[in-house]
């Protein structure tokens, strides 16, 4: 009798972890260390869907711990709690829906605010191993030659099979001026090997741009077609991420290369530079993609688990809506990059030039549950206006360009949109 009173407190505490919703997406981690907080009993009662649950196995394991386990210092309560919400949560086998301990909580938040400690890149899963989404730009990860697509077998030695994306980022993120060494198996290569990586402060800054002349862009070489139109101008725009503060960083950046462009027939168009990008907000795709789609154009279609659909659209005026515009991506492109991508070619407003995107068609929600505490949850999946699903796919360029690998000085896709552009 007095088991099953305990069981049921354990079980409501559970159950209070998981309701409501909060809008959010992208970086997981998980990181244990000083981690004591209070458990709050709560007096809510569970759901019926779960009442012909048998939890007999569970409060067994509890109860074996608490009894036999020889280290009695290890045994802390809120860890254990924590940890078994955090296998529940995994036992899904989605690495895009995770629990997050409030340390882990803030440091998400404090990567869509633009500011976190690490070496600054987004991590995923395929077939089961970790890969490098994208490393951030002219982040500490960058800098030591970590690439997108790169897949990480060791950690400072320990091997990452069977490892969650969780496990991952909590071994790899760390203090600033601390050391992470990564056996990374680089894309089309054999041979694994280590790369040391001193982490830092990562500040990310989502937009950049600016106009130029042909002949005076870095990192392209001027092929003949290009010579002949030297004098010719381009817009480039890099966008980095979807964040807390991308939509005004867009806003003051395309206001200013609007002013800048008035009445300048040489320019030729924009280049939209979504390499790398492993997203972030829905809403903010929704925004970038309005400025050069027209109002009530369909961005995005989000479908849930019920097959119902709802549509989100451009709701506002956007300036460069008629002027030539090719969007660069790659296989670090993922998730609300894909969606601005999917939507510009689906209405023909775009080309797509590089290599082929991340494949991340699906949607989450983060949930702020208490004590600091997250519970980042996908809830549907998304699909290009024309119904396109890029899940573990990606979108296909429209023109197929990879970087050489033996001349990183030659950025050869920024130099084949630009003369997409001139011809």
């Amino acid at each position: 009798m007095k088991s099953a009173k305990y069981f049921q407190i354990l079980l409501l505490i559970v159950i209070t972890f998981l309701a409501g919703y909060y809008a959010g997406v992208s970086k997981i981690s998980l990181d244990w260390k000083n981690y004591r907080p209070t458990v709050t009993v709560s007096s809510k009662e569970p759901p019926q869907t779960i009442t012909n649950v048998n939890f007999s196995n569970f409060w067994t394991v509890w109860q074996s711990l608490e009894n036999k386990y020889y280290d009695k210092t290890k045994l802390d309560p809120q860890k254990l709690l924590n940890g078994a919400i955090s296998g529940m949560v995994q036992s899904i086998g989605d690495p895009y829906t995770a629990y997050l301990p409030p340390v882990n909580n803030t440091n998400f938040k404090e990567g869509l605010a633009g500011q976190f400690q690490g070496i600054g890149a987004e991590l995923g899963l395929k077939d089961k191993q970790v890969i490098v989404v994208a490393p951030l730009d002219d982040s500490p990860a960058q800098k030591a030659g970590i690439k997108a697509g790169d897949a990480i077998l060791k950690v400072d030695n320990k091997s990452t099979e069977g490892w969650s994306l969780s496990q991952a980022v909590e071994k790899i993120r760390g203090p600033k001026e601390t050391f992470v060494v990564l056996n990374i198996l680089h894309k089309d290569t054999k041979k694994p090997t280590d790369i040391k990586i001193k982490r830092g402060v990562i500040t990310v800054k989502s937009v950049s741009g600016f106009i130029k002349k042909v002949k005076e862009v870095e990192r392209i070489n001027l092929t003949n077609l290009l010579k002949q139109n030297q004098e010719d101008k381009i817009i480039y725009i890099r966008l980095s991420q979807f964040g807390d503060n991308t939509n005004r960083d867009w806003l003051s950046q395309i206001n200013d290369l609007y002013l800048k462009s008035q009445n300048d027939k040489s320019i030729k168009g924009i280049i939209l530079d979504l390499r790398n990008n492993p997203g972030g907000y829905l809403t903010d795709a929704t925004f970038i993609a309005g400025e050069f789609l027209k109002e009530g154009k369909v961005v995005v279609v989000q479908e849930d688990g019920n097959g119902e659909k709802t549509n989100l659209s451009v709701n506002r005026r956007g300036i460069f809506m008629e002027t030539p515009l090719l969007v660069l991506i790659n296989k670090g492109s993922a998730s609300a990059s894909e969606i601005v991508s999917g939507a510009l070619r689906d209405y023909n407003r775009a080309k797509l030039v590089g290599e082929t995107s991340f494949g991340k068609g699906t949607i989450q929600e983060a949930q702020d549950i208490g004590d600091g505490a997250g519970l980042h949850v996908t809830i549907a999946k998304w699909l290009t206006p024309n119904g396109t699903w890029v899940h573990e796919k990606g979108l296909k360029p429209d023109i197929e360009v990879s970087l050489d690998p033996k001349d990183q000085s030659r950025d050869t896709q920024l130099e084949k949109a630009i003369e997409e552009l001139v011809k």
